[in-house]
């Protein structure tokens, strides 16, 4: 399993919610799943600069890797540059 988490701040909620509601169709293709999005409530240790989090599920790590470079995905990147500050990191699962 593979797991991509993005950490986001929103520049302009309009063009925000345009992305978001754009971005799941582009998921599908790679069996991947909306697993949490949430707005931070607490930072209980060290520091952490972004009010959102979205974490998505993925088979594996070439799934990840096919989404973020599908032409579909990558068609979205300069709507979410204008929209919010995102840092989007692909973990594996431990032991994988």
């Amino acid at each position: 399993m593979n797991v991509v988490i993005g950490h986001i701040t929103v520049k302009d909620a309009e063009k925000w919610a345009s992305y978001r509601s754009q971005v799941p169709a582009t998921l599908a293709p790679w069996q991947a799943e909306l697993v949490f999005r949430g707005e931070k409530l607490a930072v209980f240790g060290g520091e952490h600069r972004h009010s959102d989090t979205v974490v998505i599920r993925f088979p594996n790590a070439e799934a990840a890797d096919g989404w973020f470079n599908s032409a579909a995905y990558q068609a979205l990147i300069p709507l979410r540059t204008e929209a919010a500050e995102v840092d989007l990191i692909s973990f594996n699962e431990a032991g994988a």
